[in-house]
């Protein structure tokens, strides 16, 4: 009986591969898999499947993969006869089998169909599935270049302890050329095409407990299995090995309608960031930081940071140094000191190394070495010493020139080191807000959740104001003078749907005949220091999440507003209005009256249980302004949108 082969065995180290629909055309892209594991010296099995030929490239052809004479570990489909070649595949015993043809989910409706059924009979024969529309496997240390890629034309591949798992083939060769011609290397690279199976968070678990992978890099254009991944992410944490993503599509997003403000405020871009956050993911915004990162992340725990990260600046170019320093203040990121700027006294080996001592000494989380011509011509002047530096601190490098030379330098010594000074400030910020994974708070689940909004809030514990529906014609109700008159609807004062002061029966009676309306909302008015804005959103891809912001009618203009994964405590829910720029006034800024924070938070992780209600029944709830006292909060809007039944 045959032994079973590990799913991680099967990907990155089989002892025998079958390809099926190879070509014996050399130029073919069928035909590259079979030369390039030849080149890069696989040691194991490779048997060609093609049922026209009986020698394909040298090697002996077999009609069907259940025809090979040995047990082989991994199937590379690369026919569109895929069905087929699965069904000789589960006769083989096959357990994995990756597929680099299309037409499936890439393809429509139908295709997604055929998807779903090539899945279920997968499954039925114990098989699993890499693709389909996957660009295959490499393993650089183990000698494994399975793919079609074409960047493994490459006579040597460049190996390290970075993998990569992307959801774009030819983003594997992007960035494993560009790696080598820096002198940084790789370890695992994944092509995961459409996910129909094994998919980027099975992945990440694979790679977490690989001895040789240090960090993982992502390469995402969308997130499937936002829950697996978010569990990878942390086992990756607890065997220290950072988790970087670069995701395509921040100027696409948000742009859906929303019913509320927090739908806007809390679009998929925000949603992403906290999703990345929540569970210790280091978010990047170029490609060329998420090449360029792995040396500053690898080996290190997340800093944890509660505030600004501050760099210390030595440099033989103060021009070269400014272009970084412009873009971490941007980024919020502060300067320790002023730059030290050795440009005047001439760049010296012994007078670079003696700054360098002192920046390590220094009230600084990261030194940043910034290096002029020399980093091109004289690298023992300058790069040296920062190779050579104790580092008791991060220590990266921004080289201004053209200098490959002392980027492989720094890259066989582990320094982080940077092209441009906009990947290397995306790559500090980005190290800055890293975090570790975050535990979700134990919070009591709400009981029930009522049909009228105002008792959602309030049956959350949020204080509201007085209120009372009065209808046509006398439109009666209970509640004392001064009040508000609202119509009963979504975004009322954008309709003109409100009127606010109303001192007297008189005056309300006038008002009511403006609205033009058979139902009001009368409330009580209230008052205070600062209107906030609290929300709720069960996001489609990443799930429920909470929102503080300046709030008002022009919350979504200001967009000044922090998100989170729900359910937040009280404690977190209070960092988070720290940040909001538009409540400093109320925190106390130039002895302006401070409002009741602990009240505020309180609220914000109110809401947020609506994460833990039985079968999540809301997709977006509201509370737009709660108003801040000084003693104290009070909601007087509030908007709820329900799951539609299925």
């Amino acid at each position: 009986m045959e032994a079973q082969v590990s799913l991680a065995q099967a990907l990155f180290a089989p002892r025998a591969v079958a390809l099926v629909g190879a070509s014996g055309d050399a130029a073919k892209n069928t035909a590259r898999p079979q030369r390039y594991l030849k080149q890069h010296g696989y040691s194991g099995k490779v048997f060609p499947v093609n049922p026209t030929r009986e020698n394909v490239l040298g090697e002996k052809a077999y009609p069907r993969v259940a025809d090979v004479p040995v047990p082989v570990d991994h199937a590379y489909i690369l026919t569109g006869e895929v069905e087929q070649a699965l069904e000789d595949c589960g006769r083989r015993g096959v357990p994995l089998a990756s597929i680099f043809s299309g037409g499936f989910a890439d393809a429509g409706t139908r295709g997604l169909e055929r998807e779903s059924r090539l899945v279920a009979r997968a499954r039925e024969l114990g098989i699993r599935l890499l693709g389909p529309n996957s660009m295959g496997v490499i393993d650089v240390p183990g000698r494994l270049a399975l793919s079609v890629n074409a960047v493994l034309e490459m006579p040597a591949l460049p190996a390290g302890s970075t993998s990569i798992v992307s959801q774009s083939g030819t983003m594997l060769g992007t960035l494993l050329s560009r790696g080598a011609a820096r002198g940084l290397g790789f370890a695992k690279l994944v092509s995961v095409g459409n996910e129909a199976d094994v998919g980027v968070g099975e992945l990440v678990e694979l790679l977490a407990a690989d001895p040789v992978t240090r960090v993982i890099l992502l390469f995402l254009e969308t997130i499937r299995d936002p829950r697996r991944l978010a569990n990878a992410a942390r086992k990756a944490d607890l065997h220290g090995k950072p988790v970087v993503a670069y995701k395509l599509g921040r100027s696409a997003l948000g742009e859906a309608a929303a019913r509320t403000h927090t739908g806007a405020l809390a679009g998929a871009d925000a949603a992403l960031d906290a999703y990345f956050r929540d569970c210790g993911i280091v978010r990047v915004d170029m490609l060329e930081t998420l090449l360029e990162i792995a040396p500053l992340v690898a080996g290190r725990v997340p800093p944890n940071l509660h505030r600004s990260g501050k760099v210390f600046v030595v440099t033989t170019t103060g021009g070269g140094a400014a272009t970084v320093v412009d873009r971490l203040g941007m980024r919020g990121v502060e300067l320790s000191a002023p730059i030290m700027d050795l440009t005047m006294a001439g760049t010296q080996a012994a007078a670079y190394s003696a700054a360098l001592e002192k920046a390590l000494g220094s009230d600084c989380d990261v030194v940043l070495a910034a290096v002029g011509s020399s980093a091109q011509f004289h690298p023992e002047l300058a790069v040296e010493p920062i190779v050579k530096c104790a580092k008791t601190k991060p220590v990266v490098a921004f080289f201004t020139p053209q200098a490959e030379r002392s980027l492989a330098l720094a890259a066989a010594a582990g320094i982080p080191a940077f092209r441009t000074p906009e990947a290397c400030a995306d790559a500090l910020g980005a190290f800055f807000s890293w975090q570790a994974p975050r535990r979700a708070p134990r919070l009591a689940p709400p009981e029930g959740i009522p049909d009228d909004p105002f008792q959602v809030v309030a049956g959350l514990g949020i204080p509201v104001a007085q209120w009372a529906i009065a209808e046509a014609p006398g439109f009666a109700h209970p509640i004392a003078y001064p009040v508000a008159v609202k119509r009963l609807e979504a975004h009322k004062t954008e309709r003109g749907g409100v009127v606010l002061g109303l001192k007297d029966k008189n005056v309300f009676e006038q008002a009511v005949r403006t609205l033009d309306a058979e139902r009001v909302l009368v409330q009580k008015m209230e008052s205070g220091l600062a209107e906030a804005i609290v929300g709720y959103r069960d996001d489609a891809v990443v799930g429920p999440l909470v929102l503080v912001g300046a709030g008002g009618v022009l919350a979504e203009v200001y967009r000044d507003s922090v998100v989170r994964v729900a359910p937040v405590s009280e404690e977190e829910a209070g960092e988070m209005i720290e940040q909001v720029r538009g409540l400093a006034a109320i925190r106390g800024y130039r002895n302006l009256p401070r409002g009741d924070l602990k009240a505020l938070a309180r609220a914000v992780s109110a809401l947020s249980r609506l994460a833990l209600a039985e079968g999540r029944p809301v997709l977006e709830a509201e509370v737009n302004p709660l108003i801040v006292k000084a003693d104290g909060v009070v909601a007087v809007d509030a908007l709820v949108a329900r799951r539609e039944a299925a």
